[in-house]
């Protein structure tokens, strides 16, 4: 018999009985209205090509390139500039750190399974919501052979950004659907911690950081990457995705 259990954003089942459900591989099945991505690390590889424009630039004034580099990731580059330059031409520096990254897209490359999973979801049913500005976010789906979504949220669109709820509560906003509703798929602990603050439940990527990093910000499902994630129906009479996650043991190293 599935194991059923209920929670205010959607019903999910473990495929199989409980004893079953704590083996290394289950298989869970969950439901939703919609689903919002993040970007970098979820849909796309651009790691690399981001630690190298942000290590330049902290070399460049004088900060510890790996401290800054790690205040980057899932954050609005706007906020890591006024945290480590507080008194700076905020606007300035932004422009300069955007300038590099669309200068810079060498590796930037589809993740697994992004491009099968986002092929099988109906346009109108998925968003993505990056703290990326609106065209350094085009430039890199162009580059990794994304198709770009009809539903957009990015840094340009939001005042506080993650972990802040306010871009996954837009995202679902534009969608028309409640934030508890609809699923965020993040990869970083900023990002999980505004989804789950937005009122979303989270799966979380082992792409950019290991799992037990991923579970302490409060990620409900740990995955490897897009490629456990697929759609298994959509009840188009109610507007429900039913999609199957598949947990595979994972150490706790990237």
């Amino acid at each position: 018999m599935p194991v059923y259990f209920k929670t205010p954003v959607a019903t999910w089942q473990v495929l199989g009985s409980l004893q079953n459900a704590q083996a290394p591989n289950p298989v869970i099945r969950i439901h939703c209205r919609a689903i919002l991505f993040d970007m970098d690390g979820v849909l796309i590889n651009s790691t690399p090509a981001v630690a190298r424009v942000w290590r330049q630039w902290a070399m460049e004034r004088g900060f510890d390139p790996e401290a800054v580099v790690g205040r980057a990731h899932g954050r609005p580059s706007l906020a890591t500039v006024r945290e480590f330059l507080p008194h700076a031409n905020h606007e300035d520096e932004n422009r300069e750190v955007e300038r590099r990254e669309i200068a810079d897209l060498e590796g930037v490359v589809a993740l697994p399974g992004a491009v099968e999973l986002l092929d099988s979801l109906p346009d109108h049913q998925w968003a993505i919501v990056t703290s990326c500005t609106r065209r350094l976010a085009e430039v890199r789906l162009e580059a990794a052979g994304l198709p770009r979504p009809s539903c957009f949220v990015t840094s340009n669109d939001i005042t506080n950004g993650k972990p802040a709820p306010d871009p996954y509560r837009k995202g679902a906003e534009k969608l028309g659907f409640a934030p508890e509703h609809c699923v965020v798929v993040e990869d970083v602990p900023a990002g999980i911690q505004s989804g789950k603050a937005a009122g979303s439940q989270v799966i979380a990527l082992s792409t950019t950081v290991g799992p037990l990093e991923l579970k302490k910000a409060g990620a409900d499902w740990v995955l490897r990457d897009c490629g456990d994630i697929a759609l298994v129906a959509n009840d188009a009479r109610i507007g429900q995705l039913s999609l199957e996650l598949r947990e595979r043991e994972q150490s706790n190293s990237v």
